[in-house]
């Protein structure tokens, strides 16, 4: 759910609750103990499905992350004690909206830890604390804890109600249920651009586009100097909506466990999709790290020419265990494909062809396409042979299923010859005959007999193979 904030009005952050509704979870307790834990707010608050953004207070309340980093802690006096490095944070707990735990602050050569207790008021040009003695801790994050300028911001993210892949551009905090939370990300260039600009810019909020927290994939458990990544929920329906591109970033930028999550998560064909928009090297990582079924599983799901792309980047001796562990058929047809030069016809194209053959009749080679498993998207024709398997035409996918059912594919063929390339044909002559022939995909011949099928995102895939996968950019800090 994205929100628009029209007269945005910024008010500091104060550790009490915001009204009556939302006191009732922690009135009659101790400061410290408010906020924390779950069993400080009721569950019908902890699983509500509301979101805290549509409340009026937050949003007027809201605090800058980015701009905050790098402003002044000051104790109860006023007098400063260091600089803001970081906010901590604890979601290893499952609640919506991650408390935080403290704040990292630079004093002098050393950074310093606050807890959470102790902090009054967070500005957004400056955090006050409630006392002016304070007992400074070294940081060291405990289990469950992220420190969210250094491991969540700029980092990638799910948004669920979206279903898309997003980039915290910012992250935002406010005072909820007696104590301070992560409540919402930015997703904006506005907060981008704020920045990169002048410093005095920086700490105001720009809540162009801003993703409440709730929308958002929950992390899984961290490690102590790890960034967290994405825990993925197999019953979560929002991942599978992904499409294959933004599935290819998230494997790309997870870690072994939730690579392997991910993958369970999603059927083979989801997978499969994914996986041939991976990164070349990435896609090689992660079948390594694979084992050896399930590299094998995942290369069976994906397209021919897609997989023995993937099967070029392994070692002679990973190849040969991964082709082991398929299916007789499957590892013959990738077999015959690895024996084609790269660079050549054979090397980039697929090897699943629909033939037709001359006395066949056009319901009979309809059934046929409608029951195939390994059919590509893209297919746009059929190769028509006559009795010794030579092509006679390539009969256009549109023109088949506008004829009649009962008519013979023999009536059918033009009386021009069939646009071809040889299987030793290398890319420029590939991309020249199919630019020349105006069409989608063309036949690979070998002794004038079809053995496969280039189509056009083929060769442009053999002709820009350095192009890799683009990501957002991270800002430097």
């Amino acid at each position: 759910m994205t929100h628009r904030f029209d007269r945005f009005t910024p008010r500091p952050l104060r550790s009490r609750p915001l009204d009556g509704s939302e006191a009732g979870a922690t009135a009659g307790r101790p400061r410290h103990q408010r906020g924390g834990r779950a069993s400080s707010m009721p569950a019908r608050l902890r699983h509500r499905s509301q979101r805290v953004l549509t409340t009026k207070a937050v949003r007027e309340s809201i605090v800058s992350l980015a701009g905050l980093v790098g402003q002044p802690v000051r104790n109860q006096s006023g007098s400063e004690i260091g600089r803001l490095v970081d906010v901590v944070c604890r979601w290893s707990d499952g609640q919506t909206y991650p408390p935080v735990t403290g704040i990292v602050v630079r004093v002098g050569r050393r950074l310093a830890f606050v807890d959470a207790s102790l902090i009054e008021q967070i500005e957004h040009r400056q955090v006050r604390l409630s006392s002016a003695r304070l007992d400074l801790r070294d940081f060291e994050a405990r289990p469950g804890e992220v420190t969210l300028a250094s491991q969540v911001l700029d980092h990638q993210l799910v948004d669920v109600d979206g279903v898309q892949v997003i980039r915290a551009a910012d992250l935002y905090l406010a005072a909820v249920w007696g104590g301070f939370r992560l409540v919402g990300v930015d997703v904006s260039w506005h907060s981008l651009l704020r920045r990169l600009g002048p410093a005095r810019w920086r700490p105001l909020p720009t809540p162009d586009r801003v993703i409440d927290w709730a929308a958002i994939q929950p992390f899984g458990e961290t490690t102590r100097g790890a960034a967290p990544e994405v825990r993925l929920r197999t019953t979560n329906a929002g991942l599978q909506r992904l499409r294959p591109g933004e599935l290819a970033d998230l494997l790309e930028d997870l870690l072994r466990p939730e690579r392997q999550e991910l993958l369970e998560a999603l059927d083979p064909e989801e997978a499969a999709d994914a996986l041939e928009e991976m990164d070349p090297e990435e896609l090689a990582s992660l079948l390594r790290e694979s084992e050896r079924d399930q590299a094998a599983a995942l290369l069976s799901a994906m397209e021919p020419d897609e997989a023995v792309d993937a099967l070029r980047d392994l070692s002679d001796e990973d190849r040969t265990e991964v082709l082991v562990e398929m299916d007789g058929e499957k590892a013959e047809q990738l077999v015959r494909l690895l024996r084609y030069p790269e660079d050549q016809a054979g090397g980039f194209m697929t090897n699943v062809l629909v033939v037709a053959r001359l006395d066949e009749t056009v319901g009979a080679v309809r059934d046929r396409l409608a029951g195939m498993e390994e059919c590509p998207d893209e297919l746009d024709a059929v190769a028509v042979v006559d009795d010794e398997g030579r092509l006679v035409w390539d009969l256009p996918l549109v023109q088949l299923l506008v004829s009649s059912p009962e008519t013979e594919i023999a009536e059918l063929v033009g009386e021009t010859e069939p646009v071809t390339v040889e299987s030793t044909a290398d890319v420029a002559d590939v991309a020249a005959r199919l630019i020349d022939a105006r069409r989608l995909s063309i036949v690979v011949v070998e002794d004038g007999r079809p053995v496969g099928r280039i189509l056009a995102d083929d060769v442009i895939d053999a002709l820009t193979p350095e192009r890799g996968k683009l990501h957002f950019p991270r800002l430097l800090r």
